[in-house]
């Protein structure tokens, strides 16, 4: 497995697959023909058909258009075997003669891959990739899951996870503040200032219960305004992970060095799905984006409360089960509807998956394994029209209003 720093990505939105990544493409292609006389970029299956929505084009031109002129090609109707969301870059000289081409797909989370290649960033550097052998690991020694990440990334990993929530923070505080309508045909007013002051006028378990929405609110309406966010594990579900971690650091006062550690155990958490299924709704629908980060965000708050490791494991695993079979079908191909109501109950649905394994001694019939298998089995038979192209459920027919 790659190192966490590939999942929790500090970038602004509003997709990590479909902004984040393509964006990146850009970059390592323009840097490696940065005399072209023009570029031409073709986009195809979900990142095509969901592009414009998600800013694909602005990514890419953005990045290209200052060095040379940039054509941007259309193909929502062609899939690439490997992965949904792919891309051929072409780089031409002054006679118009092809000087380079190159396939490369985003697999989700901002990541990028070429055919038949995980990742085409950085090495391996866990060797336990399964739940289940790093719980076993667990067991054996003594040690918690995020001793197990210390020791694969190093020490310098807490300097990272440091940035990572210091820019989680930032979004909350930010997306608490602003108000008015995300940008895009859908008119959406903001939620999370509202959500916010209401809180504060219900007793105690109510008052939590909006502040949590209020703060998974804010980070997913800043991703969708286009603002900085941390994929966790991805931009459209950046919101459950801050407003899990923000809400148990404000209402229990645990120290920034849990909150790390939680943040690390997440992050394996995550790693697990990323390396064994995927965490890309192009290619898995919602459940390996919201779901996962349920998951994520189950497991760092049943860490923060002392749970063992079989009952983060059970907390992880409950996240995911319980967002099996969702699809990934936003309207007007924007990350908003449903995408950032998704990111709140989501949140929610995490502190309950924390409760519930706290009631218990951690085991359990269905592992967290077994559960990732199916997802990646799930994922892989709901057809292409639930898995972000805006051309099935909530999506279909959907009409703006005026």
């Amino acid at each position: 497995m790659k190192s966490i720093r590939e999942l929790y990505r500090i970038g602004t939105g509003p997709s990590s697959s479909h902004t984040m990544g393509p964006r990146k493409a850009a970059e390592m292609f323009l840097e490696k023909h940065p005399d072209a006389a023009s570029f031409q970029v073709t986009l195809y299956g979900s990142l095509a058909a969901t592009g414009k929505g998600h800013m694909t084009d602005v990514a890419i031109t953005d990045t290209l258009q200052p060095h040379a002129p940039v054509e941007i090609i259309w193909k929502p109707q062609i899939f690439l075997s490997f992965h949904p969301n792919g891309m051929t870059f072409k780089s031409f000289d002054g006679n118009k003669r092809m000087t380079d081409e190159w396939t490369v797909f985003s697999i989700g989370g901002g990541a990028l891959a070429e055919e038949g290649k995980n990742s085409i960033e950085t090495p391996d550097i866990y060797e336990m990739n399964t739940m289940t052998r790093i719980l076993h690991w667990c067991e054996q020694t003594g040690r918690s899951y995020w001793e197990y990440v210390e020791q694969c990334e190093g020490k310098d990993i807490w300097d990272y996870l440091a940035v990572v929530w210091e820019t989680m923070k930032e979004a909350i505080v930010r997306g608490l503040d602003a108000e008015g309508v995300l940008p895009g045909p859908l008119n959406l007013r903001r939620k999370a200032s509202s959500y916010y002051i209401r809180s504060k006028g219900y007793k105690e378990s109510l008052r939590s219960r909006g502040l949590v929405f209020a703060y998974a609110l804010a980070v997913s309406e800043e991703n969708a305004s286009g603002g900085k966010i941390v994929t966790a594990p991805t931009c459209g579900s950046c919101g459950v992970m801050p407003a899990v971690l923000y809400h148990l650091q404000k209402s229990r006062e645990f120290s920034d060095a849990r909150i790390l550690r939680a943040l690390a155990t997440a992050g394996l958490i995550g790693n697990i799905v990323k390396n064994n299924a995927s965490i890309s709704g192009a290619e898995a629908g919602c459940q390996a984006e919201v779901g996962v980060a349920c998951s994520m965000a189950s497991a760092a708050a049943s860490q923060l409360f002392g749970g063992t490791p079989a009952q983060i494991e059970y907390a992880a695993e409950m996240g995911l089960e319980h967002h099996l079979g969702m699809t990934c079908d936003p309207v007007c191909g924007l990350v908003q509807i449903p995408c950032i109501e998704r990111n709140a109950y989501a949140a929610a649905r995490a502190l309950d998956a924390n409760i519930y394994s706290a009631f218990t001694d951690g085991q359990h019939r269905v592992s967290f394994d077994k559960v990732v298998e199916v997802m990646k089995q799930t994922g892989h038979d709901l057809p292409s029209l639930y898995k972000e192209t805006s051309e099935g459920g909530l999506a279909k027919n959907y009409q703006p209003m005026d």
